[in-house]
């Protein structure tokens, strides 16, 4: 062959867009057992409860006022009524939320969905209620107005397994349905008649819940001051909404955290006047968008402001394999270029079809990886995976390479290399900086160890007919 370093250059790079059709085809598949992650999860929703969104208690009360007025002149004149339906609303003035959230772990085959359960406690506080008497449009019209309701609204009826009430220390029934036309799904109490005729007394209304969901458990700030406190078991959560708590803790065996808004840096009651719409989105910190709870968008002006929190699990093994996936290419022109290293320094040929195999060995390992994963968790699978393909790899090296010494070397690269790519799973500020200065190092010891060599004469000897073949 006139020219075989280039034919071999060639043929490498052929293999190498071999591997990078190979690879493509793993993202796939990560990419397809993230839509079956997802479609477990929404199978999960649809039979349970979804992200569960609270809002109120509100005070609200239907009223009519109808007027007479005249139409026409002379004989053609008569009396015409006209009449107007309007919902008077309110916040409360003050609102006590305690929730206790125990994780309730759901599966659907291999997927795991983190959902939760426990009670809710809602306290709400009206200094009085003048707000519920009505004003008249037209003077001499006639007002009626229906009993005084407060109302409860949560984005999934479903969740709510019990609900009892309280209105100023007394039990009253609690009602489904909210009788709000923009907020209906919820529960609703009425208030004796002989309340109403009390405006300047204060009232005080208490929901206890049992309330269930999945992934997310929101609040909508809707009174002039609202405190939460939250307890869970859940180690892993992710605050997010328009506030962030005031104070949190969070341990291996749970979390505890207090919100604190008053409506002075809140505009939630103020929207739910307007009928803002309630959004079940999760506004958190950024970070990658392949988590599986969505993006991070900005705060949309059509939907209320939320209190929120997401029971997120980080080890989650289709976005770490994702994410391991990335480097594979990078991985794998290191090794090509370390054994081509060896190929110089040692004087040892190594065929093509040898690179191929090695290659395939490390793409093999993110389909391991992405296997093992999902039965005994990404880092026993990440251990399990590494060492199969370092111990395969130093195997296939000591006859690829013809020595011990060599195939000793070319193991410890490799679990260097996948010990790297742990260390770069685990940073998510730092990656990039320490994934710069390993590369850059990288590339001076390999400049270092062949600063001596004569690449004119490397060119020369593989001119020169191999007396040995390694295959």
């Amino acid at each position: 062959m006139k020219y075989p370093l280039l034919s071999k250059a060639a043929a490498i790079g052929a293999v190498i867009l071999l591997l990078c059709i190979v690879l493509a085809r793993i993202n796939v598949l990560v990419t397809e057992r993230q839509y079956r992650q997802n479609h477990a999860v929404q199978s999960v929703e649809e039979s349970l409860a979804g992200a569960q969104v609270l809002l109120g208690p509100l005070l609200q009360r239907s009223c009519t006022e109808e007027w007479d007025f005249d139409i026409g002149e002379g004989k053609d004149r008569r009396k015409s009524t006209e009449k107007r339906e309007f919902l008077l609303t309110s916040p409360s003035h003050k609102l006590q939320i305690d929730s206790e959230a125990k994780s309730d772990l759901r599966y659907r085959g291999l997927f795991r969905v983190n959902s939760y359960g426990g009670a809710t406690t809602l306290q709400a506080r009206w200094d009085q209620l003048a707000a519920m008497e009505p004003k008249r449009e037209h003077a001499g019209s006639r007002l009626q107005c229906g009993s005084m309701v407060v109302m409860l609204a949560v984005s999934d009826v479903r969740g709510l397994r019990s609900v009892t009430a309280q209105a100023d220390s007394e039990t009253v029934p609690v009602r489904a349905g909210t009788r709000h036309a923009q907020y209906v799904k919820g529960v609703h109490l009425e208030l004796p008649a002989k309340r109403a005729a009390r405006p300047a007394d204060a009232l005080a209304v208490t929901f206890k819940l049992d309330l269930a969901g999945t992934a997310r458990l929101s609040v909508v700030p809707a009174a002039e001051s609202v405190a939460w406190s939250l307890k869970s078991d859940w180690p892993h959560p992710s605050f997010g909404g328009r506030f962030l708590p005031a104070e949190r803790t969070v341990t291996d065996a749970g979390f505890s955290a207090r919100w604190a808004v008053s409506s002075l840096a809140s505009t939630a009651a103020a929207e739910v006047q307007r009928a803002g719409q309630m959004c079940d989105v999760f506004v958190g910190e950024p970070q990658d968008t392949d988590d599986g709870y969505g993006g991070r968008p900005a705060h949309d002006p059509k939907c209320l402001e939320t209190l929120s929190v997401a029971f997120i699990d980080p080890v989650n093994p289709y976005v770490l394999t994702d994410r391991a996936t990335k480097y594979a290419l990078l991985f794998i022109v290191l090794t090509f270029a370390g054994v081509a290293l060896v190929e110089v320094l040692a004087r040892r040929r190594v065929h093509p079809v040898q690179y191929a195999l090695v290659g395939f060995s490390l793409a093999i390992f993110y389909l391991l990886l992405l296997s093992l994963s999902e039965h005994v968790g990404f880092g026993p699978a990440y251990a399990v995976a590494t060492v199969a393909c370092v111990a395969l790899l130093g195997f296939y090296a000591a006859h690829m390479l013809g020595s011990a010494k060599a195939a000793c070397t070319f193991g410890v690269g490799i679990a260097a290399l996948y010990g790297l790519l742990w260390v770069l799973l685990r940073l998510e500020q730092t990656a990039l900086l320490v994934g710069s200065v390993l590369l850059f190092s990288l590339l001076s010891a390999a400049m270092v160890a062949t600063r001596k060599v004569d690449w004119y004469d490397v060119v020369y000897q593989w001119r020169v007919p191999a007396s040995k073949s390694t295959l």
